[in-house]
């Protein structure tokens, strides 16, 4: 996920006096004793416990891919191991779903709803710094977004659904989708054919880790407004003059040109932008040059831009090609700067219905306490394309920060780190058995119930 730091959650959500919500299509609502809460559900202190023989092999997974992490694109060894997971919970699995690392699992047991799985395999280019005993061992490459963590509760959640298939009826799949980072991958498993190959899902479900406290989960406050942000990639190539850093009056600097840019483009957000709108203009790399007597004759920006509509994101886009135009005709360049869109993601709006249902598993499994609401976040994923033609999705965000590091940053300690950190560590002994039921827990709901009609 292209994510910036987030906020904790807020206050927990009122108690619901009535029924749960109404579904609608196949995931209509249950009836028998899940329907109604009762006992110590609602008031339960902690994660609920996964199966020794569930949790073992999702733990050993994700140790395994956390040390040994892949770049978008590079998937291989770590599509191999989830390939290898989910066959043995019972899956037929079909590989390079997308032309890249890109698979699917399917886990069929009788007539009913199908009901998508979706995880990402992908790792950043960051230098770990967590000290932890499983950190990365590939140099610059690390999971520092937790795509590790939602492999690993993935394969557990299917191994679960395997082992109570007398609950539920329908199709499971699970995609494992590459390159979410450079928000490609979800566009090209569609594009191979994902749903016509195999089946149009009656629901997509997905989660995220996120700086919040391990053992929480953060669903869609609003399922109206966009949970997370449309955005554009951009990549930028200013063009100069190289010379002698002691004659800059021969030379066309690109370096200035390139500063004098990104300190202009802050204002599309800061001027150009209303204050009540989320939106968010970063620069993330600005390369250049060499040695220090020399002017180079290029520089290039890597910037990326992201609100919660797409014709807000087109603005931003254009606003940002306007300036970097500008500022090249400001400074005498003698050729005009490449402007690149090398990505795109929509604005991801969950399911209202769907989203209820699952919420609702969510608290009768975890206790209402436990699940919170959260407004709009301007991190990106390209989650989203998986709504395509009106599917309905479901996504939330599943708390990873352990107690004690929550607790110094709430008492004036070191912050928490957030997502693409170099000391980014989810607790996984708390954060991987939620994520496992609580992926588990949301397909049971949307699936038909064992004896029962979608």
């Amino acid at each position: 996920m292209q994510e910036t730091a987030e906020s904790p959650p807020g206050p927990p959500p009122p108690q619901r006096s009535g029924p749960p919500p109404q579904r609608s299509g196949p995931s209509a609502q249950r009836s028998g004793p899940s329907a109604q809460r009762s006992g110590p559900s609602a008031q339960r202190s902690g994660p609920p416990p996964v199966a020794r023989e569930v949790l073992r092999p999702a733990l050993e997974l994700y140790l395994d891919i956390h040390a040994h992490p892949e770049l978008s694109g590079a998937e291989r060894r770590t599509a191999d191991l989830f390939a290898a997971r989910l066959e043995a919970s019972g899956c037929t699995v079909t590989r390079k779903v997308g032309g890249g690392h890109g698979l699917v699992g399917v886990l069929r047991n009788g007539s009913g709803p199908t009901v998508m799985l979706r995880t990402e395999l992908d790792a950043l280019p960051v230098t770990e710094r967590t000290g932890l005993a499983y950190a990365s061992t590939v140099p610059g490459v690390m999971h520092a977004c937790g795509h590790d963590l939602h492999l690993a509760a993935v394969t557990g959640a299917v191994d679960e659904l395997d082992r109570t298939r007398s609950a539920w009826r329908g199709t499971v799949l699970v995609a494992g989708q590459p390159a979410e980072e450079t928000l490609t991958g979800a566009r090209e498993m569609l594009a191979d054919g994902l749903y016509e190959r195999f089946g149009t899902p009656d629901a997509v479900l997905a989660q995220h880790t996120s700086p919040s406290p391990a053992g929480t989960l953060a669903h869609a406050a609003d399922p109206g407004t966009p949970l997370m942000a449309a955005s554009a990639s951009v990549e930028v190539t200013l063009y100069g003059r190289g010379g002698h850093a002691g004659a800059p009056h021969l030379a066309v600097d690109p370096v200035l040109t390139a500063a004098a840019t990104v300190l202009r483009l802050q204002s599309v957000v800061s001027r150009e932008t209303a204050p009540a709108e989320h939106a968010v203009l970063t620069v993330g790399a600005m390369r250049a040059g060499g040695p220090a007597n020399v002017i180079p004759d290029t520089a290039d920006l890597s910037l990326c831009v992201r609100a919660l509509s797409e014709p807000a994101v087109d603005r931003m886009v254009a606003a940002a090609l306007r300036i970097v135009r500008a500022e090249c005709a400001a400074s005498g360049c003698p050729e005009d700067p490449d402007f690149t869109v090398t990505a795109r993601s929509p604005a991801l709006l969950t399911d209202g219905a769907a989203t209820a249902a699952v919420r609702w598993a969510h608290e009768e499994l975890f206790g209402p306490h436990r699940v919170v609401g959260t407004g709009p976040l301007t991190a990106t994923e390209d989650f989203a394309r998986f709504g395509a033609g009106g599917v309905p999705t479901v996504y939330w965000l599943l708390g990873v920060t352990g107690a004690g590091p929550w607790r110094r940053a709430r008492d004036g300690g070191p912050p928490v780190p957030p997502n693409h950190a170099p000391e980014f560590a989810p607790d996984a002994r708390t954060a991987l058995p939620t994520g496992i039921a609580a992926m588990a827990s949301a397909a049971r709901r949307l699936l038909a119930p064992a004896g029962g009609t979608a």
